[in-house]
């Protein structure tokens, strides 16, 4: 994942954090979706490298240029399923910690579209790309 000012001193930390996306998959989150969610949470943090990090590897998977431009408008346009505007929600909603947001009917939403198991490894990550996302912006 992101290369940081801190990998050279804990590369071990590194390594363990980077073994659990092979964990992830399989579980119901398809490879263009990860993307998706990672790239909205790196928005979010104004993580730079990252952003270009998920829109390359959204590219190569097959995403489409209009997808990744419209993306942080999801709520206003017609390009994203449902599912995935589910996945966006939780997204938004576990990267931007608010005392006012109501986990319930987003957790509703989301198993209306995926598994316990998906909702899990969608959570996960989730937590992950907000890390990566802060091990870098701290490294600037």
């Amino acid at each position: 994942m992101a290369d940081t000012a801190f990998q050279p001193t804990t590369p071990e930390l590194y390594q363990h954090l980077g073994n659990i996306y092979p964990l992830m998959e399989g579980h119901g989150i398809e490879r263009p979706l990860m993307h998706l969610v990672q790239l909205r949470a790196s928005q979010i943090n104004q993580c730079a490298f990252c952003v270009k990090m998920h829109i390359r590897e959204a590219r190569e998977d097959g995403e489409t240029e209009a997808r990744l431009d419209r993306l942080i408008v999801w709520r206003q346009v017609t390009d994203f399923t449902p599912a995935e505007k589910a996945a966006f929600a939780w997204t938004e909603a576990l990267t931007m910690l608010r005392p006012e947001t109501e986990y319930g009917p987003l957790r509703e939403e989301l198993s209306r579209h995926f598994s316990a198991s998906a909702i899990g490894v969608l959570t996960t990550a989730i937590g992950m790309i907000n890390l990566w996302n802060r091990l870098q912006v701290s490294s600037y």
